[in-house]
């Protein structure tokens, strides 16, 4: 698969998750292992453009795909608009939701899904987050959603 840009070849038992793969054999531990029932949202990730959550994707179903984690958002020092958007609203209290919540906030944008407030917590309501900074995160989708379209 490739993976944040690069392609990326792993020996794997078929029964490894996509979060797992991510973290443990490629070291990239940006996504986080919240809840490994798919509930809280934690572990989301892009694959082909689509948001997943990884804890639920066997890595074997996910061969020759294109993989986005919140490693791959920036473009070297140049943050994604949604980054910089989560740090002017202060969206990311203790940070242990913020990976999937970013990563969830791209697709949302991407998918057209930003039209409206009520839309954006439609839309971002499989990410929970444990300190509710849900409005600082709605609007930080709403602003990084107006610098997008641009």
């Amino acid at each position: 698969m490739t993976v944040n840009g690069q392609l990326r070849k792993v020996v794997l038992e078929p029964r490894v998750t996509l979060l797992d793969a991510l973290r443990e054999r490629l070291s990239l531990t940006g996504t986080k292992k919240g809840c490994d029932w798919g509930e809280c949202g934690a572990c989301t990730v892009l694959v082909d453009g689509e948001r997943v959550k990884s804890c639920l994707t066997l890595a074997v179903m996910r061969q020759g795909a294109e993989v986005t984690t919140v490693e791959g958002l920036a473009r070297g020092e140049e943050l994604h608009p949604v980054q910089e958007a989560f740090i002017r609203h202060d969206a990311f209290q203790c940070g242990a939701c913020t990976p999937g919540q970013l990563m969830s906030a791209v697709a949302c944008i991407d998918e057209g899904h930003a039209g409206s407030e009520a839309e954006i917590r439609e839309w971002m309501s499989g990410n929970l987050c444990r300190c509710a900074a849900y409005q600082n995160i709605v609007a930080a989708v709403a602003d990084a959603a107006k610098e997008v379209r641009r």
